[in-house]
């Protein structure tokens, strides 16, 4: 039997997760969170839970909070419901840890169940609305960046290691040796001012270069 963290301070939504939860008929044992403290606290009591939250009725004075809360209890899964998440608050939970699942607060009960069946097996769910609010931004971001930082061949190479392939693959993709992934790679991180590939990386996702649909695939 596993706990379910219900953390909403409005009676009728609560209510509302609740029916739909127990429709799914899984075995589960409820629990309820009004406050952040609370919250906390049943986090503690159960690391392992799978928490609902509105992320905006709570008093998390930045988003960064919670992702510092999941990684105090590297067990427990998330589904965030809400209306209020920006699109770089969203980019945020989903580069930080796949424990998140996200979804508007007014989604069809059909998109909560499948994030909560999902995120019961250890699986992340991202709702279509989700998803293409992070593909047009990033379109926009990609139309807006200048390209005078990086070569054409460069944005590729660093779209590629973004995406996990290692200097031997893209050389073989590019048809390239070794030695000149190394040198593009080495003129990357020197343009972009960073060091390693987690922080070209996360350049390649604020540039606009990736998205997380694509990332996570």
């Amino acid at each position: 039997m596993r706990r379910i963290i219900i953390a909403d301070n409005q009676d009728l939504t609560r209510a509302g997760w609740i029916y739909l939860v127990n429709k799914s008929g899984i075995d589960i044992q409820i629990e309820e969170a009004q406050t952040k403290k609370e919250l906390i606290s049943l986090c503690g009591q159960f690391p392992d839970a799978l928490v609902i939250l509105d992320y905006a009725l709570f008093d998390f004075e930045r988003i960064q909070e919670l992702i510092f809360l999941q990684e105090k209890y590297l067990k427990t899964d998330w589904i965030i419901a809400s209306d209020e998440l920006s699109e770089e608050a969203v980019r945020t939970l989903l580069f930080n840890s796949g424990k998140f699942s996200v979804l508007l607060k007014d989604s069809p009960a059909e998109d909560f169940m499948s994030a909560f069946k999902q995120a019961m097996k250890g699986e992340r769910y991202i709702s279509s609305f989700i998803t293409n609010l992070l593909l047009e931004a990033s379109k926009q971001k990609q139309a807006n960046q200048p390209r005078n930082i990086l070569t054409v061949t460069e944005q590729e190479i660093l779209k590629e290691m973004a995406l996990g392939k290692s200097t031997r693959e893209i050389a073989a993709l590019r048809h390239a040796s070794m030695h000149t992934i190394m040198t593009h790679r080495k003129n990357i991180f020197r343009k972009i001012e960073v060091n390693n590939v987690h922080e070209a990386t996360k350049y390649a996702m604020k540039a606009g270069l990736i998205d997380l649909a694509e990332y996570y695939i």
